[in-house]
């Protein structure tokens, strides 16, 4: 069963312009050479400014743990992490599995 990780970053306010031009030229290229497992990236717009929340599907556990391993492995990845870090106030995670109805996407 699928399942899926929801991943909110809080940013530290006056920090967005900073992270999304780090995303940009860092973290995207360093994540696009893993397997796409990813829904969505999203930034707020109304109410919640200071967030990123992003969406990953995995085919099970296993699956998840395999492909965050193979990023925590990544020297680019991780020289994009010790820069993003400072610029963040939390994180937080949810592991959800789909709803029996609607779309199964």
């Amino acid at each position: 069963m699928a399942i899926y990780e929801l991943r909110t970053y809080t940013v530290v306010v006056g920090k967005m312009a900073e992270i999304v031009e780090l995303y940009k030229k860092a973290g995207w290229p360093a994540l696009s050479k893993h397997p796409n497992k990813l829904a969505g990236y999203f930034i707020g717009d109304v109410g919640a400014l200071n967030q990123i929340v992003h969406l990953w599907k995995f085919d099970d556990d296993a699956d998840r743990r395999a492909f965050w391993a193979g990023v925590y492995r990544d020297a680019d990845f991780m020289a994009f992490a010790g820069q993003l870090r400072p610029l963040l106030q939390k994180q937080e995670n949810q592991l959800m599995t789909a709803a029996p109805w609607g779309p199964q996407v």
